[in-house]
Protein backbone atom coordinates (compact mmCIF):
# COMPACT_ATOMS: atom_id res chain seq x y z
CA UNK A 1 0.00 0.00 0.00
CA UNK A 2 0.98 3.27 -0.52
CA UNK A 3 0.32 5.18 2.60
CA UNK A 4 1.67 2.20 4.80
CA UNK A 5 5.24 3.61 5.85
CA UNK A 6 3.35 6.54 7.29
CA UNK A 7 0.55 4.53 9.04
CA UNK A 8 4.19 2.80 10.49
CA UNK A 9 5.40 5.80 11.44
CA UNK A 10 2.21 6.96 13.32
CA UNK A 11 2.33 4.09 15.32
CA UNK A 12 5.85 4.70 16.71
CA UNK A 13 5.54 8.43 17.05
CA UNK A 14 2.55 6.97 19.18
CA UNK A 15 3.87 4.84 21.47
CA UNK A 16 6.50 7.16 22.15
CA UNK A 17 4.35 10.28 22.78
CA UNK A 18 2.56 7.27 25.47
CA UNK A 19 6.08 6.42 26.86
CA UNK A 20 7.32 9.95 27.53
CA UNK A 21 3.46 10.50 29.09
CA UNK A 22 4.39 7.72 31.39
CA UNK A 23 7.74 9.42 32.19
CA UNK A 24 6.36 13.05 32.92
CA UNK A 25 3.22 10.97 35.69
CA UNK A 26 6.23 9.28 37.22
CA UNK A 27 8.29 12.46 37.38
CA UNK A 28 5.30 14.58 39.18
CA UNK A 29 4.56 11.81 41.68
CA UNK A 30 8.05 11.16 42.83
CA UNK A 31 9.90 14.54 42.80
CA UNK A 32 7.07 16.85 41.90
CA UNK A 33 4.30 15.44 44.21
CA UNK A 34 3.46 19.04 45.13
CA UNK A 35 2.00 18.79 40.86
CA UNK A 36 -0.93 16.49 42.82
CA UNK A 37 -2.62 19.49 44.59
CA UNK A 38 -3.03 21.14 41.19
CA UNK A 39 -4.05 18.14 38.90
CA UNK A 40 -7.40 18.36 41.62
CA UNK A 41 -8.78 21.29 39.09
CA UNK A 42 -10.15 19.38 35.61
CA UNK A 43 -8.64 20.34 32.91
CA UNK A 44 -5.20 20.69 34.55
CA UNK A 45 -3.14 17.87 34.17
CA UNK A 46 0.63 16.48 34.41
CA UNK A 47 2.07 19.00 31.77
CA UNK A 48 0.02 21.62 32.79
CA UNK A 49 0.99 21.12 37.01
CA UNK A 50 4.67 20.26 35.81
CA UNK A 51 5.38 23.44 34.07
CA UNK A 52 3.31 25.44 36.05
CA UNK A 53 5.30 24.61 39.05
CA UNK A 54 8.59 24.59 37.37
CA UNK A 55 8.11 28.29 36.39
CA UNK A 56 7.04 29.73 40.11
CA UNK A 57 9.50 28.01 41.67
CA UNK A 58 8.64 28.69 45.48
CA UNK A 59 4.82 29.43 45.89
CA UNK A 60 5.83 31.89 48.64
CA UNK A 61 7.51 34.20 46.45
CA UNK A 62 4.34 35.88 45.56
CA UNK A 63 2.71 37.67 47.82
CA UNK A 64 -0.66 38.06 46.52
CA UNK A 65 -2.08 34.93 44.34
CA UNK A 66 -3.31 37.54 42.31
CA UNK A 67 0.07 39.05 41.20
CA UNK A 68 0.31 36.01 38.76
CA UNK A 69 -1.85 37.14 36.44
CA UNK A 70 0.87 40.14 35.54
CA UNK A 71 3.79 37.83 36.04
CA UNK A 72 2.79 35.20 33.38
CA UNK A 73 0.82 38.06 30.53
CA UNK A 74 -2.59 37.43 31.45
CA UNK A 75 -3.72 41.30 32.17
CA UNK A 76 -4.48 43.48 29.40
CA UNK A 77 -2.29 45.99 28.57
CA UNK A 78 -2.75 50.01 29.54
CA UNK A 79 -2.90 52.74 27.96
CA UNK A 80 -5.03 55.99 29.05
CA UNK A 81 -5.18 59.08 27.43
CA UNK A 82 -7.20 61.53 28.58
CA UNK A 83 -10.68 60.39 28.89
CA UNK A 84 -10.13 57.16 26.36
CA UNK A 85 -9.17 54.01 28.29
CA UNK A 86 -9.01 51.69 25.60
CA UNK A 87 -9.28 47.82 26.33
CA UNK A 88 -5.77 46.08 24.77
CA UNK A 89 -4.31 43.14 23.97
CA UNK A 90 -2.69 40.78 27.07
CA UNK A 91 0.81 42.03 27.96
CA UNK A 92 2.60 38.91 26.97
CA UNK A 93 5.28 38.74 29.82
CA UNK A 94 6.78 35.91 31.47
CA UNK A 95 6.69 32.49 30.58
CA UNK A 96 5.22 32.00 27.15
CA UNK A 97 4.51 28.21 27.61
CA UNK A 98 2.93 28.29 30.69
CA UNK A 99 0.82 30.91 29.57
CA UNK A 100 -0.05 29.05 26.58
CA UNK A 101 -1.19 25.67 28.44
CA UNK A 102 -3.16 27.85 30.89
CA UNK A 103 -5.29 29.15 27.89
CA UNK A 104 -5.70 25.64 26.56
CA UNK A 105 -6.83 24.72 30.05
CA UNK A 106 -9.53 27.67 29.98
CA UNK A 107 -11.04 26.59 26.85
CA UNK A 108 -11.18 23.09 28.24
CA UNK A 109 -12.93 24.27 31.45
CA UNK A 110 -15.13 26.71 28.86
CA UNK A 111 -15.65 24.16 25.91
CA UNK A 112 -18.65 21.37 25.80
CA UNK A 113 -16.57 18.69 28.12
CA UNK A 114 -15.75 20.99 30.89
CA UNK A 115 -17.46 20.16 34.51
CA UNK A 116 -19.41 22.30 36.14
CA UNK A 117 -17.62 24.44 38.17
CA UNK A 118 -17.63 28.07 39.58
CA UNK A 119 -15.13 28.80 37.48
CA UNK A 120 -16.79 27.88 34.18
CA UNK A 121 -19.87 29.73 35.31
CA UNK A 122 -17.68 32.65 35.61
CA UNK A 123 -16.49 32.54 32.34
CA UNK A 124 -19.47 31.50 30.51
CA UNK A 125 -21.28 34.62 31.81
CA UNK A 126 -17.87 36.58 30.72
CA UNK A 127 -18.37 34.95 27.23
CA UNK A 128 -22.09 35.90 27.16
CA UNK A 129 -21.58 39.19 27.41
CA UNK A 130 -20.87 39.25 23.42
CA UNK A 131 -18.28 41.53 21.33
CA UNK A 132 -16.07 40.64 18.61
CA UNK A 133 -13.62 38.65 20.83
CA UNK A 134 -15.86 37.64 23.82
CA UNK A 135 -14.35 33.74 23.84
CA UNK A 136 -11.29 34.51 23.95
CA UNK A 137 -11.33 37.59 25.88
CA UNK A 138 -13.26 34.99 28.44
CA UNK A 139 -10.82 32.55 27.98
CA UNK A 140 -7.93 34.80 29.22
CA UNK A 141 -9.21 36.02 31.96
CA UNK A 142 -10.69 32.42 32.94
CA UNK A 143 -6.82 31.44 32.67
CA UNK A 144 -5.67 34.27 34.66
CA UNK A 145 -8.22 32.85 37.34
CA UNK A 146 -6.91 29.45 37.03
CA UNK A 147 -3.27 30.76 37.48
CA UNK A 148 -4.60 32.06 40.47
CA UNK A 149 -6.32 29.44 41.60
CA UNK A 150 -3.50 26.83 41.05
CA UNK A 151 -1.61 29.20 43.37
CA UNK A 152 -3.68 29.43 45.82
CA UNK A 153 -4.32 25.37 46.20
CA UNK A 154 -0.47 25.00 46.35
CA UNK A 155 0.53 27.61 48.68
CA UNK A 156 -2.23 26.29 51.53
CA UNK A 157 -1.87 23.03 50.50
CA UNK A 158 -5.87 23.10 49.88
CA UNK A 159 -8.38 20.78 47.99
CA UNK A 160 -10.12 21.89 45.32
CA UNK A 161 -13.71 22.80 45.88
CA UNK A 162 -15.32 23.05 42.15
CA UNK A 163 -18.92 24.77 43.19
CA UNK A 164 -17.41 26.53 46.61
CA UNK A 165 -19.11 29.91 45.97
CA UNK A 166 -22.21 28.22 44.75
CA UNK A 167 -22.87 26.75 47.79
CA UNK A 168 -25.74 28.96 49.23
Amino acid sequence: MLFEPTYTMIGCLTDEIRAYDKRVEMLCEQVYPETGLLRQVPGVGPIIALTYVLTIGDPRRFDKSRQLGSYLGLRPRMDQSGESNPQLRITKAGDATLRTLLIQSAHYVLGPFGPDSDLRRWGLRLKERGGKHASKRAAVAVARKLAVLLHVLWRDSATYEPLRNSKN
